[in-house]
């Protein structure tokens, strides 16, 4: 099989703004595998948990690097094709990138969509959130308006853990609520509290009806969310703290729920073992999503009738999208009938 490598850069109509920083602009990587006539797309976007970070650099020069190793296989020789993804120590983006085409290129070649192959049904997706990121009360506001008024949905989720403390938190917070009002509201501490202020923020949010907290403490702090289960008054959901499939079990007692990441988790093959492995914890699941355009987010959906929660925003927050895949009705990103991902090039649309 043939592969190739193309880089894209996409900007956000609203920056977003987290506890470790602001992103605005990021290059994302565009696979192609070809076969029979067939093209397989997929994406991967960089991102970072603290000091773990993967790169555009460092993405694309691990692709390359295989590149001769899997252009001797098929797209049928998966079990090889991920051997030597192993063996090559090949980072979780690059490799979901490199899976979400082999599933594109599969989808393609037996005309089926990617949901239709899993034997999945679409009238169980639930709605999407969309994000309001770290700001001022004012700019909360006007940010939560900018949403509102440019999609239709019910579901948002707030990003807290400001550097300048959980008083910040809260001024944020109530001016989100009041502006969204009738609005379902869920937050994201993305690792920026501890656990005194984790606690404390947890019996807050209960009393104001927020619906569940993720991240609350930052990635290498998990010895403490025993501690924080036994006090808190909200589901807890982890993000940085849940790479992959073996990661949930030491975890279960002591969380509610995972969010699974294509470029953290490797791509759909890892992504689906995961919702396998959370479902015999008893935990819920989320899917979620990083500085991904409508290829990764499309690939996500994908699974989507497998989550309880969906955030797959991020390219509804493009200015630049150069794909477009699924579609969003009455607050739900949806899958299409086009085979494999369904997603097709158009250039940078607006």
């Amino acid at each position: 099989m043939l592969i190739d490598v193309e880089l894209f850069t996409i900007n956000k109509r609203f920056p977003l703004k987290i506890s470790r920083g602001t992103t605005a602009q990021t290059t994302n990587i565009w696979v192609k595998i070809s076969q029979d006539g067939i093209e397989g797309w997929g994406e991967a976007s960089p991102f970072g948990l603290g000091n773990y970070r993967q790169s555009t650099e460092m993405i694309i020069h691990a692709i390359q690097k295989v590149t001769p190793m899997l252009a001797v296989l098929s797209p049928w020789q998966r079990q090889q094709i991920a051997a030597v993804l192993a063996a090559e120590q090949v980072p979780s983006a690059a490799r979901a990138a490199l899976d979400m085409a082999l599933y594109d290129w599969l989808g393609k070649r037996v005309e089926l969509p990617l949901w239709q192959i899993f034997g999945l049904e679409l009238n169980t997706i639930v709605p999407t959130s969309v994000t309001i990121g770290i700001n001022s009360p004012q700019g909360a506001r006007k940010r939560t308006r900018d949403w509102l008024q440019f999609v239709d949905v019910g579901l948002l989720k707030v990003k807290l853990g400001s550097p300048e403390g959980i008083e910040a938190d809260k001024k944020m917070l109530l001016a989100v609520q009041d502006e969204a009002e009738g609005k379902d509201l869920f937050v994201d501490a993305n690792g920026g509290w501890s656990l005194t202020d984790a606690i404390e923020m947890s019996t807050w949010l209960a009393a104001l009806g927020i619906k569940y907290v993720e991240q609350p403490l930052p990635r290498g702090a998990e010895a403490n969310l025993p501690k924080l289960k036994e006090h808190a008054a909200l589901p807890i959901f982890v993000d940085e703290s849940c790479l992959i499939s073996s990661d949930i079990p030491p975890l279960a007692n002591c969380i509610d729920g995972v969010n699974i990441k294509l470029m953290k988790s490797g791509g759909l093959s890892e992504a689906i073992r995961m919702v396998h492995t959370a479902r015999a914890h008893g935990l819920k699941v989320m899917l979620g999503c990083y500085s991904d355009s409508s290829l990764a987010n499309t690939a996500a959906v994908q699974i989507a009738p497998l989550a309880d929660y969906l955030d797959l925003d991020s390219h509804l927050n493009l200015s630049d999208d150069p794909f477009r895949g699924a579609v969003f009705q009455f607050g739900r990103i949806l899958p299409n009938d086009l085979p494999g991902l369904g997603v097709q090039y158009c250039a940078f649309a607006t």
